[in-house]
């Protein structure tokens, strides 16, 4: 018989297994879970497939809604792209003027225009911000005039049309704007030998900006705010007209009066003379009380150590020794003297002036070859190098003198006590000339006068005029004259014609002579004959201290007339109130170049030396020995010296 397998024995029946010994599950479902081919799908996967259309149908259903909303939002944007406010009960006007928008992105612009000197970029982006704020309200101004003088008016659809076209094109202007910018900031770097600016720095400066003139913007919506709630509060006792006469005067008067007292003099001023105080009380890390007879502040001494002032004990108290002397010249020396009369020491200008003679008669002053009178900046600053340069020349046989009127910062002493500065070294120049007219004439010492910054204003307040300097000086050096010094003012506005303001010929050069690069420049007029007593002014034809005026608000200086200076770009522009806000800011960071430009002089005080007061047998060698000397002992530092 033949065998017949059972249809249970057949290994496709077979309970719980597939072909190949398969699973059920898989072979009816295939690798990815479909149908096998030629078999119906089971329910699971008729749910899994129900499943993945209905997420696909929703997603899709998203997409779509998310493309209408769009489309609607931007419809409604290019229809109105501002808020309007709904109406004229409601005090708060949040969206900006147009007009002010466009003024301030204009005046934004201006502001990344280069200036003297290189700018921080946080120095930048506060001043754009200013600027750009300026701006704002001077196209606020004058759109608010046009609204109210104007019978036309412009639609609702051209006013959309413009703002649109103004949110498009703005970011686009402002990175042209920070791109050109940053061209014409290394090119000014590169020529005051400066390393360029960092990418980053660009977006910085446009964020500190925007930081800036929302705050200020935010601070000129809350004065409005506050004018518009004081005019109905009044308008309850008076008529209308009246109040709002009388909101805008109170107002006015209490914004003026806040900034100016309350803001200005018990906030800035108040805090600044606080510190300042605080910091005349201490004493420098590293300075000793002196213990030679020749410094002030010394136990021989007729001012005691406490009453010099911070930068009285720094002036004496880190004086070089005859030692230190004798290592440059090789030859014997002596210990050089310096008389410093700290604010605290003396009552009136007076008194201080007769304290300081009576403290150079003690150390017997008037014995040595030379003799300098001072002036100090406002926190009594007096800058080593010069002092150093002169001490080095004539091997200590010297004496400096110097009186503190202050010790606030020379920008708050210049709003203070200006007048301060040229009254106390007024006195000290007449008493000490004075007590050195008693001399012999053939043994009294070379009487010279020097000042930098602030103190060069002070000094020159002590003469009538470069007549009288010239008569009772053997000699003088002025280092980075601010503009209103009223010697050099006189000096540069009646210039030789055909010199630059940033390096003018007063007289042929007969007794005065300005320069940066004094190796060169003090040779200028070339072929004229330079007389005794010399009179040398260095002045870097970038330093903003020299170009500093209110009259750049709405004038255009000279130091902008063609030929400009050697470190000045000429990308460099006047624009009204921009180029005033840009200088201003210019001094706060012009000690940030290297010598010679900027507010920095480096040694140059010792070619000034070296050509006003030199001693017998000094070569031009001697000269450059000691510019590396002074530039190893006081290396550039950051910040602003007086």
């Amino acid at each position: 018989m033949t065998e017949q397998t059972a249809p249970d024995a057949d290994p496709e029946h077979v309970p719980g297994s597939g072909a190949a010994g398969r699973p059920a599950e898989a072979t009816a479902t295939g690798p990815a879970g479909g149908a096998a081919p030629g078999r119906p799908p089971t329910t699971a996967t008729r749910t899994v497939a129900a499943r993945t259309i209905a997420v696909g149908a929703a997603r899709a259903e998203e997409a779509r809604s998310a493309v209408l909303t769009a489309r609607r939002l931007a419809v409604a944007i290019a229809r109105q792209p501002y808020w309007e406010r709904p109406g004229s009960t409601w005090v708060v006007r949040r969206w900006p003027d147009l007009t002010g928008c466009l003024a301030a992105t204009f005046f934004f612009w201006l502001s990344l225009t280069p200036s003297l000197v290189p700018r921080p970029w946080y120095y930048q982006g506060a001043i754009g911000g200013i600027t750009a704020a300026i701006g704002y309200g001077l196209g606020a101004l004058a759109a608010w005039l046009f609204r109210l003088l104007s019978p036309w008016q412009p639609s609702e659809r051209v006013r959309a049309r413009c703002w649109l076209a103004y949110l498009l094109l703005l970011p686009l202007a402002v990175a042209y704007m920070l791109g050109r910018s940053a061209d014409m900031q290394r090119e000014l770097r590169r020529l005051q030998d400066l390393p360029p600016t960092l990418t980053w720095h660009s977006l910085m400066i446009a964020l500190i900006s925007l930081a800036v003139l929302a705050l200020l913007l935010l601070a000129a919506r809350a004065v409005r705010l506050g004018t518009r709630w004081l005019n109905r509060l009044l308008n309850r006792f008076v008529p209308w007209p009246v109040a709002v006469a009388l909101g805008l005067a109170m107002s006015t008067t209490i914004v003026v009066i806040g900034t100016r007292d309350v803001v200005w003099d018990r906030g800035i001023l108040g805090i600044a003379d606080r510190l300042a105080a605080a910091k005349d009380r201490s004493t420098d890390p590293g300075v000793m009380r002196p213990y030679s007879p020749m410094l002030s502040g010394s136990p021989d001494s007729l001012i005691s150590w406490e009453d010099l002032g911070n930068k009285g004990r720094t002036f004496t108290g880190s004086a070089i020794s005859r030692e230190e002397i004798a290592g440059f010249t090789g030859a014997e020396a002596l210990d050089p003297i310096r008389a410093y009369v700290g604010r605290a020491a003396y009552d009136d200008y007076a008194d201080g002036a007769e304290l300081a003679v009576r403290e150079l008669e003690r150390t017997n002053a008037f014995d040595r070859e030379v003799l300098a009178v001072t002036g100090t900046t406002g926190t009594g600053w007096v800058n080593p190098t010069t002092v150093e340069a002169l001490e080095f020349m004539h091997g200590g046989d010297t004496a400096v003198v110097t009186l503190q009127y202050s010790y606030l910062p020379s920008w708050a002493s210049f709003m203070v006590d200006r007048n301060e500065a040229g009254l106390a070294t007024e006195a000290l120049f007449d008493a000490v000339h004075a007590r050195w007219e008693q001399e012999p004439e053939d043994e009294r010492p070379t009487l010279l006068v020097f000042g930098e910054s602030l103190a060069v204003s002070a000094v020159e307040s002590a003469f009538d005029d470069l007549d009288d300097m010239v008569a009772r000086t053997d000699g003088a050096l002025m280092i980075g004259p601010p503009d209103f010094s009223p010697i050099h003012s006189e000096l540069t506005a009646e210039r030789d014609p055909g010199s630059p303001v940033w390096r003018p010929v007063y007289d042929d050069g007969r007794h005065v002579r300005f320069a940066q690069f004094p190796e060169s420049d003090l040779r200028l007029p070339e072929g004229q004959v330079w007389e005794e007593p010399r009179i040398v002014y260095l002045q870097n034809a970038s330093d903003p201290v020299v170009w500093w005026s209110p009259d750049l608000l709405f004038k255009r200086p000279e130091w902008l007339n063609e030929p400009l200076g050697p470190d000045v770009t000429s990308s460099i522009d006047w624009f009204p109130f921009v180029t005033f806000w840009q200088t201003t800011v210019d001094m706060a960071v012009s000690y940030g170049a290297p010598a010679p430009h900027g507010h920095r002089y480096g040694s140059n005080p010792v070619d000034a030396w070296a050509a006003i007061a030199p001693p017998e047998g000094w070569t031009p060698t001697d000269t450059e020995r000691l510019g590396r000397l002074l530039e190893l002992r006081h290396p550039p530092k950051h910040g602003w010296a007086g």
